[in-house]
């Protein structure tokens, strides 16, 4: 079952534009996503589609988040007003979803788990 007050992941899709904005952004970025309760799980540079309609993206960054809320007081923190301008201006096509930490798929494919069967 998902834990509404665990751990998000923050899913960043983009490309680069074509300005100095966002390779800012990252010198900043990392010091103040861990100060507000999150982590760099993984980077990425694209390397091919398989599959699917989202038009790719060079760019992929996958964050943990300790939970909603740190997500959000990152996201809205006004002492940042200044760093999110930097990532909005320094990418294109830039995709953020967030999804819940998942032990495994019984909650999305409705299955059970093993206490709960009767």
């Amino acid at each position: 079952m998902t834990d509404p007050d665990g751990p998000v992941y923050a899913l960043n899709l983009f490309d680069l534009a074509d300005n100095q904005d966002y390779r800012a952004y990252a010198r900043r970025s990392v010091a103040e996503v861990t100060a507000h309760g999150g982590k760099v799980v993984s980077l990425g540079r694209f390397r091919r589609s398989e599959t699917g309609d989202v038009e790719p993206r060079q760019v992929m960054v996958l964050v943990e988040w300790e939970s909603i809320e740190a997500f959000e007081s990152y996201r809205d923190d006004p002492a940042l007003a200044d760093l999110h301008p930097l990532r909005e201006n320094g990418t294109t096509g830039y995709i953020w979803h967030l999804f819940d930490k998942l032990s495994d798929l019984r909650p999305v494919l409705n299955v059970p788990a093993v206490d709960d069967r009767t």
